[in-house]
């Protein structure tokens, strides 16, 4: 790479990231500080989603424990 500042330039005026190829093979993917600011936080929401999904599923089955059972066996458990 010869000219980073035109590089940079580019990634910084794409809206999407930005892949590099060496000899027709993808090397490399680069995006702005706040495009993967963006992706991890579209990452994080679908895992708070999926756990969110998981505990709905458990309590619709009757698979949970309230509470105040639950701070009873952490205390049992400590003690």
């Amino acid at each position: 790479m010869k000219d980073t500042t035109r590089f940079v330039e580019v990634v910084n005026g794409a809206k999407e990231p930005v892949t590099v190829t060496r000899n027709g093979y993808d090397t490399l993917v680069v995006m702005t500080p706040e495009m993967y600011d963006g992706m991890r936080l579209d990452a994080a929401r679908h895992r708070l989603y999926e756990r969110l999904a998981t505990a709905e599923a458990q309590r619709a089955a009757g698979d949970y424990v309230d509470g105040e059972a639950f701070l009873e066996g952490l205390l049992d458990h400590a003690r």
